[in-house]
């Protein structure tokens, strides 16, 4: 792993941590602040479940074990693959970086506080998008950048393929 990866994770670490305690002192549990009237709420809710609230109101006592052991095997293969990533796929190393300072925060709150803090909820009229942090967008934001590696990377091999109409196949008669 590359040491700037790992500062990516740490700040992103670091960020959602920060981020989480502000609003842990700054605004009661369910509760909320207008930021941008009819478009962003700073709130304060514990999410037990998993990101976006996936699970929350789930009944099973062994939901949170389920979450923490589905989070260590991620983050388990992200490691793996940011171990295993080329010097020069830099969009992979920054999606995994991202994803891994996530997960390691969201993890972090759920050991430490059996649940995470979520705060950013965006709605317009009567759509409504799941509180979320900082951990959160930078998994999804990690997980957009591999995707795009993954597009531009299948694209690649198509544009080296030799040009036909330069070298055309020769007359077998």
């Amino acid at each position: 792993m590359r040491l700037h990866h790992l500062l990516i994770a740490l700040a992103v670490f670091t960020l959602d941590q920060i981020t989480k305690a502000m609003v842990e002192a700054n605004i009661p549990l369910h509760d909320f602040r207008t930021i941008i009237p009819g478009f962003l709420h700073l709130t304060h809710v514990k999410n037990r479940g998993a990101a976006f609230g996936i699970f929350a109101d789930a009944p099973s006592q062994g939901k949170l074990m389920l979450v923490v052991f589905l989070s260590i095997v991620a983050l388990g293969v992200v490691v793996t693959l940011l171990w295993r990533n080329q010097p020069g796929a830099k969009r992979t190393g920054w999606g995994l970086a991202l994803i891994l300072g996530g997960a390691v925060g969201n993890l972090f709150d759920r050991l430490v506080h059996g649940s995470v803090v979520d705060f950013a909820e965006f709605y317009f009229r009567n759509y409504h998008f799941p509180a979320f942090n900082v951990a959160d967008s930078a998994i999804v934001i990690g997980a957009g950048l591999l995707l795009l590696d993954m597009m531009l990377t299948q694209q690649a091999p198509q544009s080296n393929m030799p040009n036909m109409e330069q070298h055309p196949p020769a007359n077998n008669v």
